[in-house]
C-alpha cells in the first residue's frame, strides 16, 4: 500500500465517525412529556377500539359470532370507545369534568332528550362509518359464507374450501 491509499482511508474513516458520533455531539434528547404520552396511548387505544369493532361487526356478518353474545360485545366496546372518547376530550380542551351529572347536563341536544354517553356513542359510530367508507374496496369485496375466503363475483364456487356459493 502506498501513502495515498493510506491516507484516503484514513480520510474516509474519519468522516465516518465524525457523522456516526454527531448526534452524541449535538446533545439534542427528545423528551416526551407525559401529556404527550398519554394522548398518544388514548389515541393509539381509540384506534385499537375501532379496529375491535369493525372486526366484530364483520365476524357478526359471517354469522362466526353466536347472535346472544354480539350484542353484549358490542356495547362493551363502545362503552369503552365511549370512556375513551370522553378522557380525549377532557385531555384537548383541558376541563375536568366532576361527574356523570355535569356530563349530561352540560351536552344535550336540540330536543334535551340526549345524554353524553347517547353522543359520544354516536361520534363513536360515526367514526366506525368513516373507516369503513374508507376501506371500502374491502367492504365491497363478497366473502364466502362457510370459510370467509374472498370470492370473486362470478365464482360458483369457493376456492378456499369448495361449498358451493349462493
Amino acid at each position: 500500500m502506498d501513502l495515498g491509499s493510506i491516507l484516503l482511508i484514513l480520510s474516509v474513516l474519519v468522516v465516518v465517525v465524525g457523522f456516526v458520533l454527531q448526534p452524541v455531539r449535538e446533545r439534542k434528547s427528545v423528551s416526551v412529556s407525559q401529556e404527550e404520552h398519554k394522548l398518544s396511548a388514548l389515541l393509539a387505544e381509540r384506534e385499537r377500539i375501532l379496529d375491535a369493532l369493525m372486526e366484530l361487526d364483520f365476524d357478526h356478518d359471517l354469522e362466526k359470532i353466536p347472535e346472544e353474545v354480539y350484542p353484549l360485545q358490542r356495547a362493551s366496546l363502545l362503552d369503552r370507545g365511549a370512556e375513551i372518547i370522553r378522557q380525549l376530550d377532557e385531555f384537548q380542551t383541558g376541563d375536568r369534568v366532576v361527574g356523570e351529572d355535569s356530563i349530561e347536563e352540560g351536552i344535550k341536544d336540540s330536543r334535551g332528550k340526549a345524554t353524553a354517553p347517547d353522543i359520544e356513542n354516536d361520534s363513536l359510530e360515526a367514526m366506525i362509518a368513516a373507516r369503513k367508507k374508507v376501506r371500502k374496496d374491502v367492504d365491497e369485496a363478497k366473502y364466502c359464507h362457510n370459510c370467509g375466503e374472498p370470492i370473486e363475483p362470478d365464482d360458483q364456487f369457493c376456492a378456499g374450501c369448495g361449498s358451493a356459493l349462493n
